[in-house]
């Protein structure tokens, strides 16, 4: 899966588009399924500090996924990578251009105690709609 990230203002679209708000210990998405193919996401830092996105394929539920041995992130080597945007400072705006295959993927921010704190969010790629929500 190729992934492309851009910053800024001036955002470039590709495919579908999923907009993402951060906000401390909550992602809120603008829809909950997508087709497959391209989709971008536009990241919106609404929280007062820096985050990361993570999209991870799993076909666990997104409170279920695995945690590593610190015990406040997610192990991100049980489940499938397939993409991710590092630092997502306060205030700013990423995007995030992935081709997506059909399945499950889960929305987290990775950081210690983000994801325990209720930092992720389900994404459907390959339903016929793209429900909002």
């Amino acid at each position: 899966m190729a992934a492309a990230v851009s910053c800024g203002h001036g955002v470039t679209v590709s495919g579908t588009r999923v907009d993402a708000s951060l906000h401390d210990f909550r992602i809120a998405t603008s829809r909950t399924a997508v087709p497959s193919g391209t989709v971008t996401i536009v990241i919106h830092n609404r929280a007062p500090a820096t985050h990361e996105f993570l999209v991870l394929r799993t076909d666990l539920a997104p409170e279920q996924l695995p945690i590593a041995a610190d015990g406040l992130s997610v192990d991100e080597t049980k489940v499938g990578h397939a993409g991710e945007v590092s630092d997502v400072r306060a205030g700013t705006i990423e995007t995030l251009t992935l081709k997506l295959r059909p399945g499950r993927y889960v929305l987290i921010c990775n950081l210690e105690g983000h994801y325990l704190g209720g930092m992720h969010r389900s994404l459907i790629v390959g339903a016929a709609s793209g429900a909002t929500g």
